[in-house]
């Protein structure tokens, strides 16, 4: 009876069957879009193929977000079930708090550049 306690909680440690675990082939087609979604921005900033750097950034963020997508599904994989749905509580959690984060340091910075001394003014401070 007691190596049947032992049995039960060395199999606790263990990830059980309820896992989703990737494939080769799952894996392959995930690195090939990181590759590809990493390829695609680079060749747009490289060739300079969209008119304007406000536009190049916007697509390039865009390209980012789906990156992020592809590796929570293919290398994490994340979704609405896994874990009874901890893992979507903690998706939800970290996109808060990064949204916190940028917006709060956009805001210091766009604050402090608003703030700084103009470098005519600073010329006359001998």
């Amino acid at each position: 009876m007691n190596t049947d306690i032992h049995a039960a909680h060395a199999d606790d440690h263990h990830h059980g069957g309820s896992h989703a675990h990737g494939t080769f082939s799952t894996y392959m087609l995930g690195f090939v879009l990181s590759v590809v979604l990493t390829a695609i921005p680079f060749w747009l900033v490289m060739s300079g193929a969209l008119p304007s750097k406000q536009i190049t950034a916007l697509v390039i963020m865009a390209f980012a977000v789906v990156q992020i997508v592809v590796h929570m599904i293919y290398f994490l994989h994340m979704n609405t079930t896994s874990e009874n749905g901890w893992s979507m509580m903690a998706l939800i959690f970290t996109i808060v708090m990064v949204v916190i984060a940028l917006s709060g340091s956009l805001w210091v910075m766009n604050h402090l550049n608003s703030n700084m001394m103009p470098i005519h003014q600073m010329s006359g401070m001998k």
